[in-house]
């Protein structure tokens, strides 16, 4: 497959006008292309950037439960994320699968059917689809399971989630509240409950959390942590071989991730707003003072795309720096080599974006190991 007349963003950050030759799923010309038998796309001017690379999105959740206490299959919702995905111009995709000591949409039940219905869907997703699993450190009874997953091979990144003093300070909260009771299907009386025989297990939760991280080490499994709370915490994790720090709280835990040499993964939607919608560390502060690695879509897909035109449009950082931060920064993070550059021998995941309104740039097309998955605005597949 050829791809001719694009704005290509090279390595370096260098746009330049070239055409790109994909072969085998492979970027294997950067430059002037030849005939080809599998078919040629004329990009028309439009931008040819490398692959979104998504470290955490569970937005997928909305896809399954729409309305709280509505639910649909999750095979249906899978498949719907993955065209949302693609429309998006993610290439590679994270999918966040909570793991708690909650009933309903994210306890046990919940989990392996997502497993199920996920390994029978993969080899239809058009997105390189990855399992990134969000365990509840005070889920203690899963211990013995998730271990056999990571050593099964079927979890491609974990991380250690603690929502249970969260969920603590804003047992007043009734709109917080209600969001956890309607996650349950329980109601508050049984919840509050549940949640207190969950805290009593706060002194063996230490060993829990070293356990899965010394399997995931031996497994060559990347590891983050989730919203870490001040240094010494993060500290504690990057001792345990956990190198990537998730949506720390404060500038100062940012900054001393940074100190270690971890991956810092903040969210699209916080970049693209302009502000966190629970008031934490804001991520346009965090990338002018070099304190970002990797935006992530978290809750909502568009996002990412979105975030990057938006901070070069508004001067937080320029466009490559900005689209680094959805594509090669993640994948970096995430140990894939593979991807994240458009350069020759990388896999030949990219995104061709229509940027001829400045304020609301889109994907045209979005190609996967050298396959459209994704077209729009009548660019068509090769011919």
């Amino acid at each position: 497959m050829n791809i001719l007349n694009a704005r290509v963003l090279l390595p370096g950050g260098e746009i330049r006008q070239a055409d790109l030759r994909l072969e085998d799923g492979v970027i294997t010309e950067v430059g002037t292309a030849g005939p080809h038998n599998g078919g040629t796309v004329n990009a028309g001017g439009l931008l040819a950037l490398p692959g979104i690379v998504d470290l955490h999105g569970d937005g997928f959740e909305r896809h399954i439960m729409p309305r709280p206490g509505v639910s649909f299959s999750r095979d249906l919702g899978l498949l719907d994320t993955d065209r949302t995905m693609t429309a998006n111009g993610i290439t590679t995709a994270f999918h966040g699968l909570t793991y708690s000591w909650e009933p309903g949409l994210r306890g046990r039940d919940a989990a392996l059917e997502f497993l199920q219905d996920y390994a029978k869907l993969k080899p239809r997703l058009g997105c390189d689809t990855l399992l990134h699993l969000r365990f509840e450190t005070y889920n203690l009874p899963a211990l013995d399971e998730v271990a056999s997953w990571l050593r099964r091979g079927m979890v491609d990144m974990l991380a250690f989630n603690d929502h249970v003093d969260h969920m603590f300070g804003h047992v007043d909260n009734h709109d917080k509240m209600s969001g956890y009771t309607h996650r349950t299907g329980l109601d508050r009386d049984e919840f509050m409950e549940l949640l207190g025989r969950v805290h009593a297990r706060r002194e063996e939760v230490s060993a829990g959390i070293e356990r899965l991280a010394s399997i995931a080490r031996e497994e060559g499994i990347p590891m983050a942590s989730h919203d870490d709370p001040d240094p010494e915490v993060r500290s504690w994790y990057n001792g345990l071989g956990c190198s990537i720090s998730e949506f720390p709280l404060d500038e100062v835990t940012a900054r001393a991730a940074r100190n270690m040499g971890d991956a810092i993964v903040l969210g699209a939607p916080n970049a693209l707003r302009g502000k966190s919608h629970i008031a934490r560390l804001m991520a346009r502060d965090a990338i002018r003072e070099g304190l970002c690695d990797a935006l992530t879509s978290d809750y909502y897909y568009p996002s990412q795309l979105q975030a990057a035109f938006a901070l070069a449009r508004e001067g937080v950082c320029d466009f490559p720096s900005a689209w680094s931060l959805v594509s090669e920064g993640p994948a970096v993070a995430a140990g894939l080599a593979d991807r994240g550059r458009i350069e020759q021998g990388r896999r030949a995941d990219l995104v061709l974006v229509d940027d001829s309104d400045p304020f609301l740039p889109f994907a045209a097309m979005t190609i996967s190991r050298g396959k459209p998955v994704f077209t729009a605005n009548g660019l068509g597949c090769p011919g």
